[in-house]
């Protein structure tokens, strides 16, 4: 098959790498979906949706599913990488080992690289190589507002100008869109710390604390998102941006978050595993948590949301013990990194 300059191939074939994809098809890209299950793959070339994940959205016609990896790789010049993060480094293999000069990466998935704690585009460098031409896709978004074409905006960033102009340009229509950055660090720093307020964020209103106690929470939440940020070398104006304060306060508001739902769950006293059952989709706050609060221990940056929202996933810590004990903390004036 044929190699298409104006195609893009989309990896993952859930909610959001769906919604991208279809994003992608509507608005005049050739479109590969590569779904690692290949019953379901042709599940959802026959029946031209995802029925598991976004069942009223319909496919465009130019949108294409396959299960073959090597394939999708071989059919476009773009890669746009959006699958769960526990999995990244392992899809990113499989795509270098199909890879061509000349094509370039880019992902929208967010968090650490488990057990590593190392940020995505470090996982990249690993597996294929420092000189490849890369972006991230983040910013404040649900899929299925996507998939229905509600007005959105992302932060597409990358070290190549170019790259980042191009792939704003794919996404951006009359209801969708993009700006471009260069801080690729502080963007993916962003996109995974939220995951964690935002299950601290749905623990606080499922004991029943109010909009208060969730204000300062965001707030606060948003210092800490900073400190890391800032101390891996991401830039101030990026945190309170689309993929810093946009995204936070989207994850830690609304229900359509999984991690806010967990937190709620387990705010009115459901164990983890009873949370993770009943929403039956992978959190990334959960493994979010344990980085996270690695990689700050790592750097020396204090994140005290953080570290109770950890103690709550993995030592059985009271929710209401957890914002106790927060609200104990020594009074000190406010400050905002």
């Amino acid at each position: 098959m044929n190699t298409r300059k104006d195609s893009i191939s989309v990896f993952g074939a859930g909610s959001w790498g769906t919604a991208l994809a279809v994003l992608l098809s509507r608005n005049g890209s050739p479109v590969t979906l590569w779904c690692r299950n290949s019953t379901q793959a042709q599940t959802m070339q026959q029946q031209r949706n995802n029925a598991r994940y976004l069942p009223d959205t319909p496919f465009p016609e130019s949108l294409r599913i396959t299960a073959d990896l090597g394939e999708a790789v071989r059919v476009s010049q773009e890669l746009l990488v959006v699958v769960p993060s526990h999995s990244f480094r392992a899809v990113v293999q499989d795509i270098a080992g199909a890879m061509r000069q000349g094509q370039r990466l880019a992902w929208a998935t967010k968090g650490f690289e488990s057990h590593t704690g190392l940020l995505l585009h470090d996982v990249v460098a690993e597996v294929v190589h420092k000189n490849l031409c890369t972006a991230v896709v983040s910013g404040p978004t649900f899929a299925v507002e996507v998939a229905k074409g509600l007005p959105t905006a992302v932060t597409v960033a990358s070290e190549f100008d170019e790259f980042a102009s191009d792939l704003a340009q794919r996404l951006h229509d009359d209801t969708f869109r993009a700006y471009t950055s260069q801080d690729i660090i502080g963007v993916e720093v962003g996109g995974c710390v939220k995951n964690v307020l935002a299950i601290a964020a749905g623990i606080a209103d499922g004991l029943g604390f109010g909009a208060n106690t969730r204000a300062a929470l965001i707030t606060r939440g948003l210092v800490e998102v900073m400190r890391l940020g800032l101390a891996l070398g991401g830039r101030q104006e990026t945190f309170m941006g689309l993929a810093g304060l946009g995204d936070l306060v989207l994850t830690c508001t609304d229900d359509l978050s999984r991690n806010r739902r967990l937190g709620l769950a387990m705010g009115r006293g459901a164990s983890l595993q009873q949370a993770l059952a009943s929403i039956d989709q992978v959190v990334e706050g959960v493994q979010a948590a344990k980085e996270v609060r690695s990689v700050a221990q790592r750097m020396s940056v204090e994140m005290p949301i953080t570290e109770q929202v950890y103690d709550v996933l993995y030592n059985a810590k009271l929710p209401r013990d957890a914002v106790h004990d927060l609200l104990a903390r020594e009074q000190k004036s406010e400050t905002l990194i």
